[in-house]
């Protein structure tokens, strides 16, 4: 059996599979806010949750909103600050009794959907979280690819590619730099483009249906949304060229989306064509936490 845990901001998600991917045991609960220690209980309790409903103990794979150093095993750049500079993997093996494995939860993502969703016929699957914020994750041969620092596929923080005069030199990101994909080609991204356009605040899937509607301010920032995530995806076929692009989050769930975005990535790719496929993520929310599991499918 095969646990995985998705470690998120607000709630904390156990999922228990058999070999054949299916369900065998499911729960929540929110994020403790009170402490580190309160967090390491908490999916202490998840996972006795997990094996005690399925009735058998399983493997423990984690995704988290970070990624862990591959020589310290400390975790940085997690927006879960509480995890930060800590050796997370080691103090939940010593607290669960056996080795844990722990990725990036996009990285979870792409191997979910290596695995048995959107790109199980594919060798490279560059997974694309488009929700709040811009994220990557990259799996080959279904399993994570991580590489030698821990942060591939870390997309979020590259700067928006070939930025236009107006563009330049790009919002404040909460990671301190200018121009990060994580302010643009996302939810957050889409919001404050129509902020700054209008001088109001609206909710994205409200500036979405205005969009359809054909509210022309609506039509603008949606088209600017497109564009940019476009040329985060023509960057990544530039260097990465995957075999299969998932997106998942939100905004993947804008399903005009896929019929636009080929014609927009040829326009930034050295080449003359763009012909990768581009699907939606087929576990979707479940995704991270299914991933994650299967960080032991080997």
């Amino acid at each position: 059996m095969f646990i995985g845990i998705d470690w998120g901001g607000t709630k904390m998600e156990v999922i228990a599979l058999d070999r054949d991917g299916e369900t065998r045991a499911r729960h929540r609960v929110p994020t403790p806010t009170s402490g580190y220690e309160d967090c390491i209980r908490a999916v202490v309790e998840l996972v006795a949750s997990a094996e005690s409903t399925a009735g058998e103990r399983g493997s423990i794979g984690i995704g988290i909103p970070g990624s862990p150093n591959p020589r310290t095993g400390i975790v940085r750049n997690s927006n879960a600050v509480l995890i930060n500079g800590k050796p997370l993997g080691r103090d939940l093996a010593a607290a669960l009794g056996r080795e844990v494995r722990l990725a990036n939860d996009a990285n979870c993502l792409a191997v979910s959907e290596a695995v048995d969703g959107a790109g199980k016929d594919a060798g490279v699957v560059f997974g694309v979280i488009v929700g709040t914020g811009h994220g990557g994750g990259l799996a080959i041969g279904k399993k994570v690819h991580a590489g030698y620092q821990g942060v591939a596929a870390e997309i979020g923080h590259y700067p928006l590619p070939w930025m236009t005069k107006d563009e330049y030199p790009g919002h404040r990101c909460w990671c301190g730099k200018l121009g990060c994909l994580d302010m643009y080609a996302c939810g957050t991204g889409l919001e404050l483009d129509y902020r700054m356009t209008t001088g109001t605040d609206r909710r994205g899937r409200d500036i979405i249906e205005a969009k359809r509607a054909g509210d022309p301010v609506a039509i603008g920032v949606y088209g600017r949304f497109v564009d940019r995530l476009a040329r985060s995806l023509a960057l990544l076929t530039n260097i990465v060229d995957p075999d299969v692009f998932v997106l998942g989050g939100g905004m993947s769930n804008v399903d005009e989306i896929y019929g636009e975005l080929p014609a927009s990535i040829t326009r930034y790719l050295f080449g003359d064509s763009f012909e990768t496929p581009i699907r939606k993520a087929v576990h979707g929310d479940s995704s991270g936490v299914r991933g994650a599991a299967w960080l032991w499918k080997d």
